[in-house]
């Protein structure tokens, strides 16, 4: 279960959707740089094993099941990416955020967050 931060949150910029849109980028950022890391791993380490060639992961096709995996995990990737937004969008359910659900409609379906 995904934990959530107690407490009201940072603002660091004097439009907080400058914020959010931190956030998502900040997020990708890590995912990207764990991603990097582990890439990076398994090249130097099938370099020097000589395992396979690179063309090999060039012509990979995955099977059904690698393939529902990979369906999962993006999923999972891409909720952990726009926790923000989902995390904003249920305080409106609950009748916890200022904001009404048109405006954050509008601010994430603008072109950098801003609102028209």
């Amino acid at each position: 279960m995904a934990r959530k931060a107690k407490g009201k949150k940072p603002i660091f910029f004097h439009d907080p959707q400058i914020d959010k849109m931190m956030g998502i980028v900040m997020a990708l950022a890590g995912e990207v740089s764990v991603l990097r890391e582990r890439l990076d791993t398994i090249e130097r380490l099938v370099e020097q094993k000589g395992l396979f060639a690179r063309q090999d992961i060039e012509t990979y096709r995955p099977d059904p099941p690698a393939t529902e995996e990979r369906e999962r995990w993006r999923a999972e990737y891409i909720a952990r990416i726009l926790r923000v937004v989902h995390e904003e969008l249920d305080a409106i359910e609950h009748g916890e955020a200022p904001e009404s659900y048109e405006s954050i409609v509008q601010a994430v379906s603008s072109p950098l967050g801003k609102q028209t």
